[in-house]
Parts: C-alpha cells; sequence; structure tokens
C-alpha cells in the first residue's frame, strides 16, 4: 500500500471529529495496514504481563488491540474521535470484556496506563499540537509507564500523515521520558521501508512535566531567545515551543512558579504565560 494520503476534504480544514469521521464515512483510509504492524506485532511478542494496562490513542480499526486479545491480554482502552469509526469497532467486539472502546478527544481523556501504543496517531495531529502530545503522555503513564510504537523517519509534502526526524523527537522528548529504543524499524512493510522509527520510551517520573499557553511571540528567533532563557533556569532540563508560538512544554526537576518564568519573558510586554491544566 503506497498511498500515505488520506485527505478527501480540504486539509486546510481542522484535522477535528468532522475531518476523521469524513475519512471513514468515505472509506479514504490509504494509511491503514488492513493488519497489525510488524514492528508492533513483533513488540507486543515480548510483552510476558497480559493483565497490564494499555492505551491505543488514535485507534482507527485496531488490529493492535485485536492482535492482543489474540494474544491473551486482559486490560485493553482505545480511544478514537471519529464517532463512524467507533460504533464500527464496538460491534466488532461488542462480545469481548477485555477491551474498553472510547469515542472522544484524547487529549481530555483521564486514566493511568502501564503502556501507551504509538500507531499513526502522532502523525496524524497537526505538528502545533506535538507538545501537547508529550505532556498528556507524561500524564497519562503510571510511575513505570512505557511509550512504544513507530514515528515516521521522513517528511510529508502535505499532511496528514506528518513526518520528522530522530533528532526532532529527541530534542521534543528529552528529560521527560527515558530512552530505551529508538532506531530504524527493521522490519517495515516494503511501502514504509526505512521510513520508520520504532522505539520505546520510559516515563520519567522523577521530573515535573508541564504545558503552558504562550501569548505574543510571532518568529522562530524571538522563540528561541525564549525558550533559551528558560532552559537556563536551574531547574529546566528541556523547554521548547510549538510550531505556532502558541505552547511551550518545560521539564524541570521541579515545578518552576509561573510567575517567575513570567517575570523572564516581562522583557517584552506582548508576552505572557499562563499554565494549562
Amino acid at each position: 500500500m503506497n498511498n500515505e494520503q488520506c485527505c478527501v476534504v480540504s486539509c486546510d480544514k481542522p484535522l477535528d471529529q468532522d475531518y476523521w469521521d469524513a475519512q471513514y464515512k468515505a472509506k479514504s483510509t490509504g494509511w491503514d495496514l488492513g493488519q497489525v504492524s510488524p514492528p508492533i506485532k513483533a513488540y507486543i511478542d515480548t510483552l510476558t504481563n497480559k493483565n497490564c494496562s494499555i492505551l491505543i490513542p488514535g485507534c482507527g480499526n485496531t488490529y493492535e488491540a485485536e492482535y492482543l486479545l489474540q494474544q491473551g491480554f486482559t486490560n485493553i482502552t482505545v480511544i478514537d474521535i471519529a464517532p463512524t469509526l467507533v460504533e464500527d469497532i464496538k460491534q466488532k467486539f461488542v462480545a469481548n470484556s477485555h477491551i474498553k472502546i472510547i469515542q472522544g478527544d484524547f487529549f481530555e481523556h483521564q486514566g493511568k496506563y502501564d503502556l501507551i501504543i504509538e500507531q499513526t496517531f502522532f502523525c496524524a495531529l497537526p505538528p502545533t499540537m506535538r507538545q501537547k502530545y508529550v505532556w498528556k503522555m507524561h500524564q497519562l503513564l503510571t510511575e513505570e509507564g512505557v511509550l512504544s510504537g513507530l514515528l515516521f523517519n521522513k517528511y510529508f509534502e502535505v499532511g496528514p500523515p506528518f513526518g520528522g526526524s530522530k533528532e526532532e523527537y529527541e530534542n521534543l522528548f528529552k528529560s521527560a521520558f527515558d530512552f530505551l529504543k529508538m532506531d530504524v524499524a527493521p522490519n517495515s512493510i516494503a511501502p514504509r521501508a526505512n521510513c520508520e522509527l520504532f522505539f520505546e520510551f520510559k516515563k520519567n517520573s522523577s521530573v515535573k512535566v508541564n504545558l503552558y499557553q504562550f501569548i505574543g511571540i510571532t518568529c522562530n528567533g524571538c522563540m528561541n531567545t525564549v525558550t533559551t532563557k528558560f532552559e537556563a533556569l536551574n531547574d529546566v532540563l528541556n523547554a521548547s515551543m510549538s510550531t505556532n508560538f502558541a505552547e511551550v512544554l518545560i521539564v524541570g526537576t521541579k515545578e518552576v512558579a509561573v510567575e517567575k518564568l513570567q517575570k523572564i519573558v516581562s522583557y517584552d510586554e506582548k508576552y505572557s504565560i499562563i499554565k494549562i491544566h
């Protein structure tokens, strides 16, 4: 399957519930492999605790959950924003009590999971949401929790999917997670050969990961200045800002008071920072 594109409506439209529901109604699902992804299948085969709590966000037709159930896993949750899809998979698993199926916004979901499986969810989100993704994943994992799956090791001219690089991901997840593995997957399906990174990140429970709304920045130069100032603080390990300059992710050994952050950026009266809860 060579077609990685999924648009049947203009990609200028928000990638919201209506957008994704339209894809499933039109059966425009070029990203759908029709089977569990081989690198994720191989990873599942290494898991021994069949009772661990597992979340699959942006689950799609969720071949991964189907395979987990076949292997005897008992505590699986899947979530997707598209109502048409969710109704279909509810019918598919109607007789199985070991899977919980949720229709809703992943970023509003609450819970704690030992393992979160990433399969074409990250790449389906607008790149402006990547800091929020790191924050939410850290929030949802248990103390020893693991985030594992696939990330694209390439860029696309249009999206979704939206790609990236190993260096970008290392900078994004740095300090919030311990990198157990991130290498080019050796067993991707042929059309994605050398284009996928298999990763396994363990939650760093010793740090505080916070997300803030940022107002006033309009250019990369100013963004770099602000994040550099934040990273200069003794307690801050990593600071990164979304590509639309609207949110900043701060990872630290302890939480920095928002008043202190505001004081740091007060050299420009247009700048303001507000913690997102």
